[in-house]
């Protein structure tokens, strides 16, 4: 089976390098959001229709899914959203630099929970095991390529769960409207081998 994992493509806040957690912010209107849509689209049918189109629940990535996928369900799931950012939410480091618990933070490299936020370990736990109830309705349902259009946040901590190899969480950045093409091998998967056989950048 291949499931072709997505980020959704640009928002307002991307666009500022703010921190965009549960803020549920449309899409970057424009010529730019569309023209990447059409581009996107076109570079997706070459692996084939998906059986399935799973979606995190908000707004930027049910957006990007219906560019990409129009007419298709959405199966949503609200594991898969992306971290809760605390105090962090919605600024951006010109914002935050002078704040004594974003220093705190980044000299941490990040271990440490966002303040008023999730923690780096919940949040990874959260996605992989949205991840695995989402695979297992794909075995179970025999889809033979299914597609996932999430967050950056979401793809990292899943990529690094169930790669083959020891990667690391930001090994497995993505830029908007970027991803990766994951095979798992179905019978094995429900066996309890839970990693990906092959891992491409879309």
């Amino acid at each position: 089976m291949k499931v072709v994992m997505i980020r959704h493509f640009q928002t307002p806040g991307n666009l500022e390098r703010r921190y965009v957690g549960r803020t549920d912010e449309p899409l970057l209107e424009g010529e730019g959001l569309i023209r990447m849509a059409e581009e996107k689209r076109n570079r997706i049918q070459t692996l084939g229709k998906p059986d399935c189109v799973i979606a995190s629940p908000m707004k930027r990535c049910i957006q990007t899914a219906n560019l990409l996928f129009p007419g298709e369900k959405l199966l949503l799931c609200a594991k898969m959203r992306e971290c809760d950012f605390g105090l962090f939410e919605g600024k951006n480091y010109e914002e935050l630099k002078d704040l004594p618990a974003y220093q705190e933070w980044l000299d941490s490299r990040g271990t440490i929970p966002f303040p008023e936020g999730e923690s780096h370990e919940a949040f990874k736990a959260r996605c992989v095991e949205g991840f695995a109830e989402m695979a297992a309705e794909l075995v179970e349902k025999r889809c033979e390529t299914a597609a996932m259009v999430v967050h950056g946040g979401t793809i990292m901590a899943v990529l690094s769960r169930f790669d083959r190899g020891d990667s690391e969480f930001y090994n497995w950045q993505a830029e908007n409207g970027g991803g990766y093409v994951i095979s798992l091998d179905e019978a094995a998967w429900g066996r309890g081998q839970k990693e990906f056989r092959e891992i491409e950048r879309l």
